[in-house]
């Protein structure tokens, strides 16, 4: 019972603080990681410790897989080649400087083991990366590469992790660049394979449930499933689980029924809304336990802090801006890539924030090395930390600053509109010659009505050219109709009141009048 009270409470925390984070206008994660730290030396408020495998296995894979579903799959195939860069190459490249900074710093230590703690700061986190990116407003181009790089990257750090911490526990010590890169190529392999196994059964399910219920809680399964799967054969389940959710959300319309897609984008969102929350509440809240057991000078903390921070801020931009422009050099088939602007570059490489992931992987250091020998686990652990308090809310806090100071040309929404509307007239079009071709032996009053639809809706996409100085003639209807549905819920409400009608059939009219005000809503957005 205790346990349950201390979920739910930990819960209605994230849930007040994602709140608050959206009635001031702060960046939920930033906010909900300083209420954390607050709140974890408050006397009388639950001390939870987290469980690594609770965050790698239970928490990351539904987080990632609702990430890849909403994840177009022909702009991750676009910009495949800067995403590869940062998610692969940077990994590798900030690890191994991290560790080498560290190694220098405490030379007494093997280096594998320096090297995993590399590994263990080197992935920007995916939640952190998606939310920041998404509320300050970036350049698509720019939210894809992140969204990109945060779904790959902890694929390679946690294979670079397994491959330091095997090496540092056993008696040689030894790990090299050919170890490394063999272990990643096996892994990422693996988990690929497993993930387009994961599309085609789980995709072969989704195409033959027609219970939206049962869609949802197929869809629940998924991620943890194909994570099982590659944990059993030593495959990458963070891949795995990249591939299964861009294959399923790239094919869902052909999948899934509209009734479906609707609740499993609904059940999804609150799992979003709910894990966010509470990973980033959950950061904050280790710093008791993290300062806890620290023995070191604070001169030397200090020290050695700051240094591991200056290394991991300095890698991303030191590996950013060469392979950036020198990628351009290299021959590439079909649509080359443009030459960035500079601007592109430096909001990228601030938008380098740490989570829950890293946390995690410090939290899975071995307790000893080989032959049972000790080294400064609890250090390790309070560097993780630093790097992601420091990294969330300093970087977090101050890319919208940087953003506005670069002047990142915005996406065209005037564009995105013309080019939404001349699709939707190509659809209407589409629609009416369907219509013209099923229309013999239908009521004419029907025809009239479909006719009528096919024309609001393509009206609807041109109106949104227009200016917002005076009221549109949808923005007219929803209003009026809003007010028409009020008064008719009234009705009914009073009907079942009085005993005129039952539960049953307020609750049918109720849905049906719900409905079609979430259409009004989206239509007059």
């Amino acid at each position: 019972m205790e346990a349950l009270f201390e979920v739910v409470l930990v819960l209605a925390v994230a849930t007040f603080g994602a709140a608050l984070a959206r009635r001031i206008g702060v960046l939920a994660p930033i906010l909900l990681v300083v209420l954390g730290l607050a709140l974890s030396f408050l006397p009388g408020f639950p001390h939870i410790r987290l469980d690594p495998n609770l965050v790698l296995v239970g928490i990351l894979p539904p987080l990632l897989y609702v990430a890849a579903l909403e994840t177009s799959v022909p702009a991750f195939r676009l910009n495949l080649r800067p995403i590869l860069l940062l998610a692969v190459g940077l990994v590798i490249f900030t690890a191994f400087v991290v560790g080498t900074v560290v190694h220098l710093l405490l030379p007494d230590l093997p280096y594998a083991i320096c090297l995993a703690l590399g590994a263990v700061v080197a992935p920007p986190d995916a939640v952190a990366a998606t939310a920041v990116a998404r509320k300050v407003g970036l350049p698509r181009r720019v939210v894809t590469i992140l969204e990109g790089e945060s779904l790959v990257n902890d694929a390679t750090a946690l294979v670079l992790l397994r491959v330091a911490t095997v090496s540092a526990t056993m008696a040689s010590g030894h790990v090299g660049a050919l170890d490394v890169g063999r272990e990643v190529l096996v892994a990422a392999g693996g988990g690929i394979l497993v993930g387009l196994l994961g599309v085609l059964v789980f995709g072969f399910l989704h195409k033959r449930i027609t219970d939206p219920v049962l869609d949802n809680a197929l869809s629940l399964i998924v991620p943890f499933a194909v994570v099982f799967v590659s944990e059993e054969i030593h495959a990458s389940g963070v891949m795995a689980v990249v591939v299964t959710g861009l294959g399923i959300g790239h094919r869902m319309p052909l999948l899934m029924s509209a009734a479906s897609r609707l609740q499993v984008g609904a059940f999804w969102r609150l799992i979003q809304f709910l894990l966010e929350g509470l990973v980033f509440l959950l950061v904050g809240l280790q710093l008791r336990e993290v300062v806890r057991d620290l023995n070191q000078p604070i001169g030397f903390l200090a020290w050695i802090t700051a240094a591991v921070l200056l290394v991991v801020f300095l890698a991303r931009f030191v590996w950013l801006f060469p392979a950036t422009y020198l990628a351009l050099l290299a021959p590439r088939s079909g649509r080359r890539d443009s030459t960035p602007k500079a601007g592109f570059s430096i909001v990228i490489g601030w938008a380098g924030m740490r989570g829950v992931v890293t946390l995690a992987a410090a939290l899975a250091l071995p307790l000893t090395l080989a032959d049972g020998r000790a080294y400064p686990r609890q250090l390790f652990i309070w560097l993780a930390f630093a790097v992601i308090v420091a990294t969330l809310v300093g970087q977090g806090a101050t890319l919208p600053a940087v953003a506005r100071k670069v002047k990142l040309p915005p996406d065209d929404v005037v564009q995105d509109a013309l080019s939404a509307a001349a699709v939707q007239h190509q659809a209407g079009r589409a629609a009416q010659e369907r219509l013209e071709d099923l229309a013999e032996g239908a009521p004419a009053a029907v025809i009239d009505r479909l006719r009528g639809l096919v024309r609001s809706r393509t009206n609807l996409a041109w109106e949104r050219l227009g200016g917002t100085e005076r009221e549109t003639p949808s923005q007219a209807y929803g209003r009026l109709r809003q007010e028409m549905i009020d008064a008719e819920r009234e009705v009914f409400r009073a009907a079942r009141d009085s005993g005129k009608i039952p539960q049953e059939v307020l609750v049918r009219a109720y849905r049906d009048l719900d409905l079609e005000e979430s259409l009004l809503r989206q239509e007059t957005d």
